[in-house]
């Protein structure tokens, strides 16, 4: 059965996307079976996997929306053991056409009862806002990374995070539970960053990962290119921080130490 784990963040620009897609790279490379599900309405981690995000055919909106069979808009991605719940701009106005649907807070749960026997783990990528997405997403989670930005408001941030998770929780009777804080975009020249850093580990003891994201330049144009960090460029600062990160996910998860992946596509 497969590990549902969901990228949150309410504030943007904070590497969530970056995140789940360099994840899901690696514990593909590490021999496991990967759904990316993309909630956002940009799309951008489904254009690290899929060519053209416009030209997909059936998207994340048609099975939340039409209730369309998932196994028919899961996507095939041209890297082995990662398939991808792709998104576009179509799932922009969703929010708005699911208010009227019964349950629509555990509509993704519902879907991903469906598929989740195919893989090993599902990663869902997150707009940057506290609505029915994320509160679908809670619902259909057993675990939260919440990736942050080493900056001023950052623990502000996380404290409201954490009070909408609770309320969910409460209302909702669901059982997901906090992985960890995810420091990204880290600078260690920066004051800044560190006494932001020091910060969080004192108020969260035990609930921030030992890796830590760097400011990289082969992270920041990975993108570009339409890929993750692993098959741009195995070797950066930014890749074995992410492999890293995601042997220590394998860890907390499965009680066990990974061998390293290959670091070629």
């Amino acid at each position: 059965m497969a590990h549902i784990i969901s990228l949150c963040n309410q504030k943007g620009g904070v590497g969530k996307t970056t995140t789940a897609v360099n994840i899901s790279a690696y514990l593909a490379a590490f021999g496991k079976r990967v759904l990316l599900v993309d909630l956002d309405p940009q799309g951008n981690a489904s254009s690290a996997f899929v060519k053209d995000k416009n030209q997909l055919g059936k998207t994340v909106y048609d099975a939340l929306v039409h209730g369309d069979d998932p196994f028919d808009v899961v996507k095939k991605t041209r890297f082995s053991n990662i398939d991808i719940l792709p998104a576009n701009s179509s799932l922009a106005g969703a929010t708005i056409e699911l208010v009227g649907k019964k349950n629509r807070e555990f509509l993704l749960d519902e879907l991903l009862k469906k598929v989740k026997k195919r893989y090993d783990y599902i990663i869902i990528d997150l707009p940057p806002s506290l609505g029915l997405f994320m509160i679908n997403a809670l619902a259909a989670s057993d675990r939260v990374i919440v990736p942050i930005q080493c900056e001023y408001y950052a623990l502000e941030g996380l404290a409201e995070l954490l009070r909408t998770m609770g309320l969910v929780k409460k209302n909702l009777k669901v059982k997901n539970q906090i992985m960890g804080a995810l420091l990204t975009m880290y600078d260690k020249t920066s004051p800044l960053n560190r006494a932001v850093s020091k910060e969080i580990h004192r108020n969260f003891p035990g609930y921030v990962f030992q890796a830590v994201i760097p400011r990289n330049i082969k992270l920041a144009e990975a993108p570009s290119f339409g890929m993750s960090v692993l098959h741009h460029s195995p070797y950066s600062h930014g890749a074995k921080a992410y492999r890293k990160l995601t042997e220590e996910i394998i860890e907390i998860l499965e009680g066990h130490l990974v061998k390293k992946p290959a670091l070629t596509a």
